[in-house]
């Protein structure tokens, strides 16, 4: 193992262990020396993580948004090449530039070998057909789901109708030839998916739904693939 990787896999455990974590804790989790353990703290501490404790007493990190990047594997960073640059092609207006500033951002705090390998990715990703642009500040709608707050938008349907709808905002999935939002519709008192190119006149409420957006997404998404379940015995059929 590395000094970069074994940094890297300290950082990762303090993280993940709960604080405060003990010298011996971690020397056990990373089969490596107190000594070992110690000096690898104080090396942290000189990159800029902050991580309060001692010897004796334990450490806890206290997450630093300053500290740059210990390093990534080659294929990790093949794969933020590559979900990045595809997120630039098939996100909102919002999203795409975020994609676009994460990459850039990464290629300036990652050692100059892995900056040159992102610059020069051999991985890419385009698309033939992208997702009708939004007619609604997707952002807005992503904060609301956060939030857990119901919104209201107009929306037109596959059949031109036009109808106002509430719901409550669950999750939105970025799909090949559009973009989707899930949500429970209280119109049709059940789950529903809309598509972002046919929503007008967002607005966002102070309604909210809090706590209840992660288990109405997870029994969304569990019919969701129950369904595609369905149709695929039914190919399976038919063959």
């Amino acid at each position: 193992m590395t000094r970069t990787h074994r940094l890297f896999q300290l950082m990762q455990t303090l993280r993940r262990m709960a604080p405060p974590i003990t010298a011996q804790s971690l020397a056990f989790e990373m089969d490596v020396s107190l000594r070992t353990i110690y000096r690898d703290i104080d090396e942290l501490r000189g990159l800029g993580a902050v991580i309060d404790g001692e010897a004796g007493f334990g450490f806890t990190l206290i997450e630093d948004a300053t500290l740059p990047p210990l390093g990534f594997e080659d294929d990790e960073l093949e794969a933020l090449v590559l979900g990045l640059r595809d997120v630039a092609v098939i996100g909102d207006p919002a999203l795409a530039k975020a994609a676009t500033s994460a990459l850039a951002k990464i290629q300036a705090r990652v050692p100059p070998k892995q900056a040159h390998r992102l610059k020069h990715a051999i991985l890419d990703a385009r698309r033939y057909w992208r997702p009708d642009p939004p007619r609604i500040d997707v952002s807005k709608l992503r904060q609301a789901a956060w939030d857990e707050v119901c919104v209201h938008f107009a929306y037109q349907d596959a059949k031109g109708d036009q109808t106002t709808r509430a719901v409550k905002p669950l999750g939105i999935v970025y799909m090949e030839s559009t973009n989707m939002l899930l949500a429970w519709c209280m119109l049709r008192e059940d789950f529903r998916a809309f598509r972002l190119d046919r929503m007008d006149e967002l607005i966002v409420t102070r309604d909210s739904f809090r706590p209840h957006r992660v288990s109405l997404l997870r029994d969304h998404l569990a019919r969701l693939r129950a369904e595609l379940h369905e149709v695929a015995k039914d190919r399976v059929t038919l063959d």
